[in-house]
């Protein structure tokens, strides 16, 4: 048996194989401040998972703010009226466990893990963190040297230059251009008043979504969560969506950019997450180029030698998705690559896919996604991820129906939809 067919047979045995993951109902409850409340008791594992979703993140940022929602994130958590930075540590880790936080584009996350035994001095730390944090001076300056140095990082990778120049290219106006992490001249002088007034305008309660996932009881769960979280302020506040729709400028840019391999990538506006289409382009994106039996990988590197690593990405949006092809190569080879990909791409919207490949790229898929929620942490996640996006808590259910359902017919129509106005970036080192 080939790598690859063991491969699709392990995927296989483990979409086929009981215990499906997320399988427990799930408990929702609003509460009258306008919090949202989702509950799983899964008793499988003595530990407990909590995740506060705040709808807030990048798509409501702009370029005089960009960065504000990571760099407030990363502080929240740094000390409270009660407690220092190194005692949330201390206590997280007392309780078998931690406690971290993130921003992101959609959505930002405050979570915590721990044993179950002490999943109410869990829910009260992280009670602690979400609405008494003091935003210390000191800990701001600390993180914004860290975000700085992780946006000079960036800067200097071939991989995330030629990506975030093609995010602004696909996006244009709309703020998913913005990295999560902003820009480095708006990080530098980001302040205390700046972060103070971002955390009153996105911490209410009808912004977020608290999601609990492991052995605990739900009635007594939300008995704690009401009592925690009531003085939390009501309602969504009056933050404007983002105003312009997201705009693809499409055709060619060429980056300089010192680095030993050329990254070439093609990309396209896509569905959101709540359209009718979203299951079929995922299945297309896993057809282009998940894993190693994915269109580009056994086109462009194993038959071909035009790539050192290739694949596709295609993320979940509450706006407009994108989906990315992305190829490495030898600067010599840039050219043959990007012209090849581009047949692949042309490929799906004039050929069926055949009935083999179909169910492959869907085995892939659904693989991929049964792994991913095989934690607390992760069950937690995606049940407040779907929720604050708007699809719903059980949104997991009905997409892996949608997944089962998607026809070739449906992929070639797709492509026909998506792949019509490429946005491509070609990333190379400058001449000599």
């Amino acid at each position: 048996m080939t790598p690859r067919a063991v491969v699709a047979a392990v995927v296989t045995m483990l979409i086929l194989a009981p215990g499906v993951p997320g399988a427990e109902p799930i408990a929702r409850e609003r509460l009258p401040n306008g919090l949202t409340l989702l509950v799983r008791e899964n008793p499988s594992v003595p530990v407990v998972a909590v995740s506060i979703m705040i709808r807030a993140g990048s798509r409501w940022e702009h370029g005089d703010n960009a960065g504000i929602t990571n760099l407030l994130q990363q502080v929240l958590v740094k000390g409270t009226r009660s407690r220092t930075a190194l005692q949330i540590a201390e206590e997280a880790e007392g309780i078998g466990g931690g406690i971290s936080a993130s921003g992101d584009t959609d959505n930002s996350e405050i979570r915590g893990v721990a044993l179950a035994r002490h999943w109410r001095r869990l829910l009260e730390l992280l009670a602690d963190v979400t609405l008494n944090s003091t935003l210390p001076e000191s800990e701001i300056e600390a993180e914004r040297r860290s975000a700085l140095s992780a946006l000079k990082s960036r800067a200097d990778q071939p991989f995330q230059r030629a990506y975030d120049t093609m995010m602004g290219r696909v996006y244009g106006p709309h703020p998913y251009a913005l990295r999560t992490l902003g820009r480095s001249e708006i990080v530098a002088r980001l302040d205390r008043a700046a972060l103070l007034d971002h955390y009153r305008a996105f911490y209410r309660a009808g912004r977020v979504v608290i999601s609990v996932s492991g052995d605990v009881s739900t009635r007594e769960v939300g008995a704690e969560v009401r009592r925690l979280f009531a003085e939390m302020p009501a309602g969504e506040g009056s933050v404007p969506a983002p105003a312009t729709a997201p705009t693809t400028a499409g055709g060619r840019e060429l980056v300089n950019h010192p680095a030993a391999q050329a990254q070439v990538m093609v990309a396209f506006l896509g569905p959101s997450i709540a359209h009718q289409d979203y299951a079929a382009v995922k299945v297309l994106s896993v057809a282009l180029g998940g894993g190693m039996a994915g269109r580009l990988f056994t086109e462009l590197r194993d038959k071909q030698g035009l790539a050192y690593s290739t694949g596709a990405i295609n993320p979940s949006r509450v706006d407009a998705s994108v989906l990315v092809a992305y190829l490495g190569t030898a600067p010599a080879n840039a050219d043959r690559a990007e012209e090849g990909m581009l047949r692949e791409l042309a490929r799906l919207a004039a050929e069926r896919v055949s009935p083999e490949e179909l169910a492959r790229a869907k085995s892939y898929l659904m693989g991929q996604f049964n792994l991913d929620r095989r934690t607390n942490a992760r069950l937690a996640w995606y049940q407040a991820f779907f929720e604050s996006a708007g699809v719903g808590y059980d949104f997991a259910d009905r997409y892996v129906k949608a997944v089962e359902k998607v026809t070739a017919d449906d992929l070639m129509r797709v492509a026909r939809t998506y792949l019509s106005t490429p946005a491509i970036v070609s990333l190379r080192p400058p001449p000599r």
